[in-house]
């Protein structure tokens, strides 16, 4: 399994060679990722490779540089720095932050963001990055108790209303 760092590769003043020069040529492409209706130009890391794949968009999509975002999603096997991987759970996030942490309620997508790590672990990782983490609800839990969980209101990931439809780890940010 890889993990990504905030440093390295994966440092701030990255650079598409970089990825290249670590990773080999052969194994990083540049694509145009199709994102709400606009195109952003993105680095792929073992783009045919859906257990490998890494997203990496640069802030500089014209010359490939400085490091903007870095997504995890799909069926990748990356681990985010503080141990946070793709399917886990609200109580295992909560064991890697030390506490409970405050989330949006679900979208029209049944996508729940975690909105704030409340000064846990996950606040502050090392390199100066942060992260963002999205969460779908078990596929059996109930539509009703998922849409009562509003977009438009915070919970706290110990509030049993949340526990109950038990969401998992469906994507990661990280980003400068």
């Amino acid at each position: 399994m890889k993990a990504v760092v905030c440093n390295g590769p994966f440092s701030k003043d990255s650079s598409n060679l970089k990825l290249a020069m670590v990773f080999d040529p052969k194994n990083v492409t540049f694509a145009d990722e199709d994102v709400g209706g606009s195109k952003v130009g993105a680095s792929i890391v073992y783009p045919k490779d859906p257990k490998r794949r890494l997203e990496i968009w640069w802030q500089n999509p014209a010359n490939r540089s400085g490091l903007y975002l870095i997504l995890i999603n799909g069926q990748s096997t990356w681990t985010a720095p503080g141990g946070m991987k793709l399917g886990l759970t609200l109580a295992e996030l909560e064991k890697l932050n030390h506490k409970p942490f405050k989330l949006k309620g679900f979208d029209k997508d049944k996508t729940a963001a975690v909105s704030d790590w409340d000064g846990g672990a996950l606040a502050s990782l090392a390199g100066g990055c942060k992260s963002g983490v999205s969460l779908q609800p078990d596929p059996k839990a109930s539509p009703d108790a998922v849409s009562a969980l509003s977009a438009d209101k915070e919970y706290s990931s110990d509030d049993p209303a949340i526990r109950d439809v038990k969401p998992k780890v469906s994507e990661i940010l990280i980003g400068y």
